[in-house]
């Protein structure tokens, strides 16, 4: 554990806080990819497969359990709580295509060919684009309110920070895993420029605007 795990860690449990106090406070998932939510419980299984078979921590497990419950009680929200407020003509994105990509790259971008690591490997590739029918849905709507941004923005700076944590345990520990950092650079390319727009819209005090 390292500065940048930890606050990389904080931000993404504060990015499903903020996303399930959206969804709550305005009994609407509108605005929101069920798509993205679906690959994300995605990422979370095949990733923790050896949440029951293997122990590292009290502070693992608990994350472990924590990332999994979260993700499929948002998407029980979206799909069944809330589902009269998505809008499917909208999230259209054919998230397919990050699933084939993820599963290709799993297999060229692996420590070894066994089950738990190709798994792994696909989780990480998976994530790598999982925010992209979200961000292809802001794309199409061309606005969305600022908490819903907040999320993005929360999500997309918890990754960003796993880089330099890769960095920081290649110089204290001689450990570097190439994948994760990969998959890691990838991501935060994925988010630049909802990055640089949130910079210059959201955090100026103005709405969340695109061109249509």
């Amino acid at each position: 554990m390292n500065i940048f795990r930890f606050v990389a860690d904080l931000l993404h449990l504060a990015s499903i806080l903020i996303l399930l106090y959206s969804i709550e406070k305005n009994r609407s998932v509108n605005g929101l990819s069920l798509k993205t939510q679906l690959l994300y419980v995605l990422v979370f299984v095949t990733r923790y497969l050896d949440l029951f078979t293997s122990y590292i921590s009290l502070y693992n497990t608990l994350m472990k359990i924590f990332f999994i419950a979260s993700s499929c009680y948002v998407v029980y929200l979206m799909s069944v709580k809330y589902a009269k407020s998505i809008r499917e003509n909208i999230d259209t994105f054919p998230a397919r295509y990050i699933i084939g990509a993820a599963a290709i790259l799993s297999f060229i971008f692996t420590h070894k060919y066994t089950f738990k690591e190709v798994l792994w490997s696909f989780s990480l590739w998976i994530e790598a684009g999982a925010i992209l029918p979200q961000l292809f849905m802001l794309q199409r709507t061309g606005s969305a309110e600022n908490i819903t941004t907040h999320y993005i923005f929360a999500l997309g700076l918890y990754r960003a920070l796993y880089i330099p944590n890769w960095i920081y345990r290649f110089f204290t520990e001689l450990h570097f895993d190439y994948i994760a950092f990969l998959a890691g650079v990838v991501q935060t390319l994925v988010y630049s420029d909802f990055f640089y727009i949130y910079y210059t819209k959201v955090m100026q005090g103005k709405s969340f605007e695109l061109p249509v």
